[in-house]
């Protein structure tokens, strides 16, 4: 079964991966002409990692990122007011990670290359369109992607038994299937993003979130180790600044550069006494303004042989450190479900049985805080959120994102077997 993929980031790449390891051939086409490690940190949960790890690549992520050990919640003043343990601390049989977006890609890219081959990812490919080669919604011969190809100019004609949209929250693929649905949602929040140069915080192995709601956040988390005891780590961080546009306005996404002075003054007001505010701006290479966007849930993401993952099939905010996470489960049960039917559409429709519901779901809960209400509720209250009532909202999120000890620890693999689970 051959499987063109459109979309060279973390969710494409993974889901050639899970693909090829199913025994189907695919083909990754990329819009950038050339793939770069960029990027900033990201935190792979463990329901990440174990499907990683059974697709062969536990020791080479080990490898490029770090197992952090708890979560912290505090204030604006930096006070705790909620901790929690993460990964193998937590029970689960897989750690989490953090790792620097850019060395995770590179890492998927160098694997797709090595296990399918050397053309298995095609860069400058931009995708048009496609046409379905027999009735929309039954079972057809196959489709038809329409590419352009950057590097020069000419258009790029491919056939496929199925078409996959893993082009993220612009999707291309996704405004075919859903005309008019517009510019992604915004809430009016900008999230200055950097990497710097900096020793641990709180011991190392941390994840810190302080402040309340959206748009008065700080996070970090090193996503490597120092080279010499005591000294400098990489540190990612993330301060969350209130930007509302005008009434009708779309949400500024020109990711412009923020200039030190800036950011020095916007963090003048916090008061952290674990961190040298100062010193983690100055020691950062470049910082960038992202909003803070969505998009809504979706009635469907699957027509005849063309499908969705990742962020293009359910982008959210990113509370809960579940967005790059669930976009690696997608690709593995969509590769799963493929293997099971000799009916590619009848798959499809298994798949998006399987995970739309729950990510429109979560997608929701997002919007409403996801976990992070722990520390919005302490805002609120003033002081730390009672423990029965904090470990409500954090179990009651990873039961919607499907990702609790119990659950993750006993079900059943999505790995390919000549016996299906």
């Amino acid at each position: 079964m051959k499987i063109v993929v459109v979309g060279g980031g973390v969710a494409g790449l993974v889901t050639a991966l899970s693909l090829h390891a199913a025994g189907m051939t695919p083909l990754v086409c990329e819009s950038a002409r050339e793939l770069h490690a960029v990027g900033v940190g990201i935190n792979l949960l463990p329901h990440a990692v174990r499907e990683l790890t059974e697709l062969g690549l536990g020791d080479a992520l080990d490898a490029i990122a770090l197992p952090p050990q708890r979560l912290v919640y505090c204030d604006r003043q930096g006070r705790e007011i909620w901790e929690e343990p993460l990964g193998v601390a937590a029970g689960y049989r897989w750690p989490q990670y953090s790792v620097h977006r850019g060395e995770l890609q590179m890492l998927l890219l160098d694997a797709v290359r090595t296990r399918i081959g050397p053309d298995a990812v095609r860069t400058g490919m931009a995708f048009e369109r496609f046409a379905n080669q027999g009735p929309f919604e039954h079972q057809a011969p196959g489709v038809t992607a329409h590419f352009v190809d950057r590097h020069t100019g000419a258009s790029v004609v491919i056939e496929a038994d199925v078409l996959v949209g893993a082009d993220g929250i612009d999707s291309r693929l996704r405004a075919q299937l859903h005309p008019g649905e517009g510019p992604p949602r915004g809430n009016g929040v900008q999230m200055w993003r950097g990497l710097s140069r900096h020793p641990h915080i709180l011991g190392g192995r941390a994840i810190v979130v302080a402040g309340g709601r959206p748009g008065d956040k700080f996070v970090a988390y090193p996503v490597a180790d120092p080279a010499i005891e005591g000294g400098p780590t990489s540190m990612n961080w993330v301060l969350e600044v209130a930007r509302r546009p005008e009434p009708g306005e779309d949400p500024d996404r020109s990711h412009r550069p923020i200039p030190t002075a800036e950011a020095l003054a916007e963090l003048a007001g916090w008061d952290l006494p674990w961190v040298d505010l100062p010193e983690l701006i100055r020691g950062s290479t470049d910082i960038y303004a992202y909003p803070m966007v969505d998009r809504d849930p979706l009635p469907r993401w699957s027509f005849g042989r063309v499908t969705l993952v990742g962020d293009a099939a359910h982008p959210m905010y990113p509370m809960g450190m579940n967005g790059g996470s669930q976009s690696i489960v997608d690709a593995r049960v969509l590769a799963w479900t493929l293997s099971q039917h000799d009916d590619p559409v009848r798959a499809l429709e298994g798949y998006e049985n399987l995970r739309r519901e729950p990510l429109n779901q979560l997608v929701l809960a997002n919007r409403e805080l996801g976990p992070e209400k722990i520390i919005a509720l302490a805002e609120e209250i003033g002081g730390p959120v009672p423990v029965d009532q904090a470990t409500a909202v954090s179990q009651g999120y990873k039961r919607l994102a499907g990702c609790t000890t119990a659950v993750l620890n006993s079900r059943d693999s999505w790995s390919v077997s000549p016996v299906a689970p």
